[in-house]
Order: C-alpha cells, then sequence, then structure tokens
C-alpha cells in the first residue's frame, strides 16, 4: 500500500521560514514526479513546486519563485519543500504528491497518490 505521509507544518510569522517533507512507503520515488500543492482555506488545491526524479529537473508556481526550494534525499526517499520569507499568503495546506511521470506536472489530475495533508500558517 502507497502511503505519502507530510510532516513539519506549524504556524510562522510573515518573513519566516518553515520547512515541510514528504516520505513514501511501498513506494520508491526512483521514475516518479514529486509534487508540492497547497490548498487556502475555500480555494483550489494549487500547483506549488515539483521534482522529477529521474533528471532532477524541478519547477515552481511563480508566486513561489526565488523563495521556495524543493530538494530530494534519495537515500531516504523523501522530498523536502524550504520555504523562506513566507508570506500570508502562503497559509494552505500543503499536499505532497506523485505520479509516474518524467517530468514535473502541473495538475492535480496528473497525480495518483497523495499524502493527508500539512497546515501552514503564515501570522502578519
Amino acid at each position: 500500500q502507497v502511503q505519502l505521509v507530510e510532516s513539519g507544518g506549524g504556524l510562522v510569522q510573515a518573513g519566516g521560514s518553515l520547512s515541510v517533507s514528504c516520505a513514501a512507503s511501498g513506494l520508491r520515488f526512483s521514475t516518479n514526479t514529486v509534487a508540492w500543492f497547497r490548498q487556502p482555506p475555500g480555494k483550489e488545491r494549487d500547483f506549488v513546486a515539483g521534482i522529477s526524479w529521474r533528471n532532477g529537473n524541478r519547477d515552481y508556481a511563480d508566486s513561489v519563485k526565488g523563495r521556495f526550494t524543493i530538494s530530494r534525499d534519495i537515500a531516504k526517499n523523501t522530498v523536502l519543500l524550504q520555504m523562506n520569507s513566507l508570506k500570508s499568503e502562503d497559509t494552505a495546506v500543503y499536499y505532497c504528491a506523485t505520479a509516474r511521470w518524467y517530468d514535473v506536472r502541473y495538475q492535480a489530475s496528473d497525480y495518483d497518490h497523495w499524502g493527508q495533508g500539512t497546515q501552514v500558517i503564515v501570522s502578519s
């Protein structure tokens, strides 16, 4: 059974930093793309960042470029999202997702497996 587990969310002041991680069980990321999406209250789930496990390509939503960094730990089969210079509009539930794509995909419907989400609250 495939399971993705996010951890590391929490409350942070605007301008601060936070990281969230995604660990997989029952699946190796080796042929997959892993992405982070987020869903603010009452809004849709949107792409934040993604990484291709096979070629290491990364991409980001324009709203987080230069502030967020996605990285992978191949040995631990985990993905980390480092979030810096956080803004109140970054407040959302952050979800990790994965699917067997060669490169990064941007639609939630492209991903097969999802974590339960972790809350990030940025206070202004």
